[in-house]
């Protein structure tokens, strides 16, 4: 247990500023007006959160207003141990985006990991790893071969793939709350997709069915002198939802607000890239 609390352990964490593009040319699957200075006001909340109250060391990227998508740093890469994936996002407009992220990673002292195959697509927002194995989201932004990269990348671990048969990507309704632990929403996408890892994986996974689909993206961690370590979204957002992550005993909660971010279809687990940085890297 204690290897794998350890794999939920976060030294560093990797961020990007909102640029003005974001309000008006970033891609979502529903009209949305955003309103900018509240989506930068609850970014950088979120940031200081990850600073003051984590501890965690933050490197900002700068926006760009030529990259409006660029605040959601997790779809650029996947990071696991010491290796970085560099991904090549499904969105072409987004692919410029991983030159940054792929700079700040190699300053790190990761080892870093390149998806060149033009067949290939993947968006970190469609990859959960559960601490045991990869579980990669077939959605309308990563693929096949963008799955069988990452496999390639990360070979001590097993990876499954699922179909995501509605929302942008699998993270969009389900996220790690611990180890062992499966946070999901309660539709009935959500569910058959969670049945369906469950059956192929080796591993034996809890679960805690929240409401709403998008509530069940957190950001988990395990710190030391803080334990279990969960943000989540807000209860003006989503109340029924709090209520049943409120029932975890021995966490630290950690509401942090989303809702502008949340119109362009970003989610809290999309906005950070998490490293566990050891001495030795």
């Amino acid at each position: 247990m204690a290897e794998l609390l350890e794999r939920f352990g976060c030294t560093h964490v990797v961020v990007r500023g909102i640029p003005s593009s974001l309000a008006t040319e970033a891609l979502r699957m529903s009209p949305a007006e955003v309103d900018l200075q509240k989506a930068r006001q609850e970014h950088a909340e979120y940031v200081e959160v990850m600073r003051s109250k984590l501890g965690l060391e933050v490197i900002e990227l700068p926006s760009d207003e030529a990259m409006p998508d660029c605040v959601f740093v997790e779809d650029a890469a996947v990071v696991c141990g010491a290796t970085a994936l560099i991904t090549r996002p499904g969105s072409e407009s987004r692919r410029p985006e991983t030159k940054a992220m792929k700079e700040a990673l190699k300053k790190l002292g990761l080892t870093i990991v390149e998806m060149t195959d033009e067949n290939a697509t993947l968006d970190g927002g469609d990859v959960l790893f559960t601490g045991q194995e990869f579980f990669v989201g077939l959605s309308k932004r990563t693929n096949q071969k963008g799955a069988e990269i990452l496999a390639d990348a990360f070979k001590d671990y097993a990876v499954s793939t699922v179909a995501v048969e509605e929302g942008l990507h699998l993270k969009s309704f389900c996220s790690m709350g611990g180890p062992g632990l499966i946070l999901i929403g309660s539709s009935d996408h959500a569910q058959k997709a969670l049945k369906i890892m469950q059956q192929m994986s080796d591993h034996r996974y809890d679960k805690l069915t929240v409401p709403d689909d998008l509530a069940a993206n957190c950001i988990y961690m395990n710190l030391p002198d803080k334990g279990h370590v969960l943000l989540h979204s807000t209860a003006d957002m989503f109340p029924e939802s709090v209520k049943v992550l409120e029932k975890l005993k021995d966490y630290t909660l950690i509401p942090v607000s989303n809702l502008e971010k949340m119109k362009v279809d970003g989610a809290l687990t999309c906005c950070s890239v998490l490293i566990n940085k050891k001495a030795d890297i």
